[in-house]
């Protein structure tokens, strides 16, 4: 369990990101154990109500993107997800960074996230991204990829809020790996309350035979069977 003494900022901070790092390089995701406390797990997921806090609000039948519905977070983020998304970044960049020199890639990364969100808005990216999503009996999230522009960061986290098995069943999140001239490879994760998992919103470089290729990555949830889940995303780059 998180020492809910330490700041999450300190968490995150000490994490094994070398190991981190490895799971990324070969699955595209990674897990968190117990990065958030149960009552920071539930004070999170209270603020969903609070209309003020958000932006905009999503029901995702309209869009054909499944059903449930979810909210993006208006400025100021709350404190917690503000240091989740500036503390994760760096870390993330290395990867980040060494997958565009994988695949022979010109863009790159820099070291803190307000140097790459200037980048975003200086580009007409200026809405921020982080949102809480809610999921009832029935509902479920399309596979897809979080893209808001012309700039993406190529990694971001999700953390889940609730208790499997208790205040939920089913909901398991889904990455699909299409690889070319192969048939799709998924990877079912499962997280408990707190868990965060880290993993590729669109591509990332794998080894072949022949040097490195770039397979394309969708995540979605599968159908929740009961029961509310509810989930933070943390994306790196803003909206257009």
């Amino acid at each position: 369990m998180p020492d809910r003494a330490i700041p999450v900022r300190r968490r995150i901070q000490s994490l094994d990101w070398e190991s981190l790092g490895r799971d990324l390089d070969t699955l595209g995701h990674a897990v968190v154990r117990d990065l958030l406390s149960p009552a920071e797990c539930a004070g999170l997921a209270a603020l969903y109500g609070e209309e003020a806090r958000f932006r905009s609000r999503v029901i995702m039948a309209r869009h054909g993107f499944g059903m449930g519905e979810y909210q993006y977070f208006a400025r100021p983020l709350p404190p917690m997800i503000d240091a989740l998304r500036a503390t994760a970044y760096p870390p993330l960049a290395a990867v980040a960074n060494r997958w565009c020199r994988a695949l022979g890639e010109s863009e790159s990364y820099p070291e803190t996230l307000d140097a790459w969100l200037k980048r975003c808005h200086d580009a007409g990216q200026t809405r921020p991204t982080p949102l809480l999503l809610k999921y009832g009996a029935g509902d479920w999230n399309a596979l897809h990829r979080d893209l808001y522009g012309d700039l993406a960061f190529p990694l971001q986290m999700t953390v889940l809020l609730s208790r499997p098995g208790q205040d939920f069943t089913g909901g398991e999140f889904t990455l699909v790996e299409n690889r070319p001239r192969q048939q799709s490879r998924a990877h079912v994760v499962t997280l408990g309350q707190g868990d965060a998992v880290i993993f590729a919103v669109d591509r990332r470089p794998v080894k072949g035979s022949k040097g490195w290729y770039r397979t394309a990555m969708r995540h979605g949830v599968s159908t929740i069977t009961s029961g509310e889940r509810m989930t933070l995303g943390v994306i790196f780059h803003d909206a257009a």
